[in-house]
């Protein structure tokens, strides 16, 4: 255990853990774990670290894998999350968490896993910080935030749409003169504003090619044939229709409902 050289502003009644997650993906309910690290602080300042690879007996996407860069070989060796979970629970016992983004994303994951390894995580006797909050609380990222930083001028008539769509589009000149690497052109804009997977089926990946095949790509039915789904599971392909879905994606089910299918439009999959 090391002296922390910061948070010396940082009064602590009892210790403090910074909790980051890898992940197979970015749904707290279906993804799981492959690493973890906790670096605790204590009231006396005093630090230390903990990181744990974790198998989390699911494959890991390639687009995981893209951001992360941990792959099923590096994981193929190391315990599932339920081997770790007592220590884990040891280590955050008594402790206040803190981590960017990490209501809505690590702590909801971290309490899955922990239900599925049989632990009961009571948040409720852990204090959450979340810099990530704390970021837009105090760095508004609205229009009005956005006319001020790219344009030096104040927003009097915002939530009035003609001064609204002026003022957008004073801040898009701003941004195109202050980075230098955007793209001049429209087409251009448009695939750095919407990045899309070329695996993606629909517009927002909850479909995928695999191997010329569309795949789930969301829920307990990720990672399976979508053909196979519309023949050993209608319930759940109605569900996806009735629910407030991407239109174009329950297009997509619909079609191939009716046997009219997409054609992959990767090389590769051809």
């Amino acid at each position: 255990m090391e002296k922390s050289q910061q948070y010396q502003c940082l009064t602590l009644d009892r210790p403090l853990a910074f909790l980051d997650i890898e992940a197979t993906g970015t749904n707290p309910r279906s993804d799981r774990i492959v690493e973890l690290a906790l670096v605790i602080l204590t009231p006396e300042k005093k630090r230390s670290s903990h990181v744990f690879r974790v198998n989390p007996g699911i494959p890991i996407p390639p687009e995981a894998t893209s951001v992360h860069g941990i792959t099923d070989a590096d994981v193929k060796d190391c315990p599932p999350f339920a081997r770790i979970s007592g220590k884990v629970a040891d280590l955050l016992e008594g402790a206040d968490l803190c981590g960017y983004n990490i209501i809505r994303f690590d702590l909801p994951l971290l309490v899955e896993e922990f239900h599925r390894a049989g632990f009961v995580f009571d948040m409720e006797k852990h204090r959450v910080i979340d810099p990530q909050r704390i970021f837009h609380q105090k760095e508004p990222r609205d229009l009005t935030a956005a006319l001020s930083f790219y344009c030096g001028q104040m927003h009097f008539n915002a939530h009035n749409a003609e001064s609204d769509a002026i003022a957008t589009m004073m801040v898009l000149e701003g941004q195109l003169m202050r980075y230098g690497d955007l793209p001049r052109d429209v087409e251009g804009l448009h695939r750095y504003c919407n990045p899309r997977d070329p695996s993606w089926v629909d517009r927002t990946g909850k479909l995928r090619w695999v191997e010329g095949e569309i795949v789930i790509n969301f829920g307990r039915k990720k990672g399976t044939p979508l053909k196979d789904v519309i023949a050993q599971d209608r319930a759940f392909i109605e569900w996806i229709l009735r629910q407030d879905f991407p239109r174009d994606t329950q297009e997509i089910i619909k079609n191939a409902v009716e046997g009219k299918w997409p054609q992959p439009s990767l090389p590769g999959n051809a």
